[in-house]
């Protein structure tokens, strides 16, 4: 089977790629590698996939895996892509991230998020053998939900950044294509996640990162917030379960999390612990487009694929916490 995985140097996509080329998967990874955060982590990723897998084994066995740079919004490009490979799954994590990121660039989540979104859909849509889709959205989508657990039948019209509209909008926009061209599309929304490869960003990263160089950590609404922390091996176990689903419906949403929502104080100490380090903490308000909470519903997407996660922030944050220490040198 072949696939095609959009942001593939990206921190899920280049597990997500690993994964499917230890299953036996053909790989056709391709990424833009946008400057949004350290353009040398990508590369790094894209490098121990290429030299895993980029070149024929010797035995004969050929390469499983090819890489070309390209931006999904580059329609003439991606369709190049989807030409070259003939994908049997579309695996579309290439998107602009970061909820705070919106709100001071919004026309780059226009671009990225919309445009380019919409156009693999149209190359799915006009691929000689139609490939199933699978895409990211994200549990931001619920806003400011105050139900808890967050479950798919909630409604999400409320969004509080324009991050998460955009990730409505890209549910909405494969209903459409699934409704009037019979595609398989699918979308998970990713709760938190976290893990080796982690992207310099997000909270776990900037709190290790100002740890190990004596700095406070901002700890935001003062520290009384919940989140949904995720590893990335229960995540891309999950991803790999709905890929080679064969009775999943033509459209549907699944929430994708660990169903467990930790308080962030526990996991700045539990991230300290790991790095025998007494952190200090500079108390802040919430920040804007921020929610209190998230905490996911899980047993749609387990009574569909069996997806089950299995690690505690007290198992897979000192993984990342050994990680962060190795690649950073530190």
């Amino acid at each position: 089977m072949k696939i095609l995985i959009t942001g593939s140097a990206g921190f899920i996509g280049f597990h997500a790629s690993q994964a499917f080329l230890r299953r036996g998967w053909e790989v056709f990874g391709i990424d833009n590698f946008c400057d949004y955060y350290s353009v040398q982590l990508k590369h790094d990723r894209e490098t121990q996939l290429a030299d895993s897998w980029g070149a024929a084994a010797a035995d004969g066995t050929p390469a499983r895996y090819a890489f070309r740079e390209i931006d999904i919004c580059d329609l003439e490009k991606l369709k190049a892509a989807f030409a070259e490979t003939a994908p049997d799954v579309v695996l579309n994590l290439a998107a602009q991230p970061g909820v705070r990121y919106s709100i001071t660039h919004p026309f780059v989540y226009q671009k990225t998020n919309l445009e380019g979104f919409l156009n693999i859909l149209e190359c799915c849509r006009h691929a000689e053998k139609m490939p199933k889709l699978v895409f990211a959205s994200s549990s931001s989508v619920y806003g400011g939900n105050k139900k808890m657990p967050f479950e798919e039948s909630d409604q999400v019209d409320t969004p509080v950044s324009l991050y998460a509209a955009t990730k409505k909008a890209n549910e909405l926009m494969a209903h459409t294509y699934s409704h009037l061209y019979g595609m398989q599309t699918i979308g998970l929304r990713f709760f938190t996640v976290y893990g080796t490869w982690y992207r310099p960003d997000m909270a776990l990263s900037l709190f290790a990162d100002a740890m190990l160089h004596d700095r406070p950590i901002k700890v935001f609404n003062n520290g009384d917030m919940l989140r949904d922390f995720t590893y990335v091996d229960d995540i891309v176990n999950g991803i790999v379960r709905v890929v080679e689903a064969a009775n999943l419906p033509r459209y549907d949403i699944f929430n994708i999390g660990n169903h467990r929502s930790e308080k962030l104080l526990d996991v700045i100490e539990t991230l300290a612990q790991a790095l025998g380090i007494k952190p200090k903490m500079e108390m802040l308000p919430m920040q804007a487009g921020d929610v209190y909470a998230t905490y996911a519903s899980i047993d749609k997407l387990h009574k569909a694929v069996g997806y089950e996660p299995t690690t505690t922030i007290r198992e897979g944050i000192p993984v990342f916490a050994s990680w962060y220490r190795s690649y950073h040198k530190l």
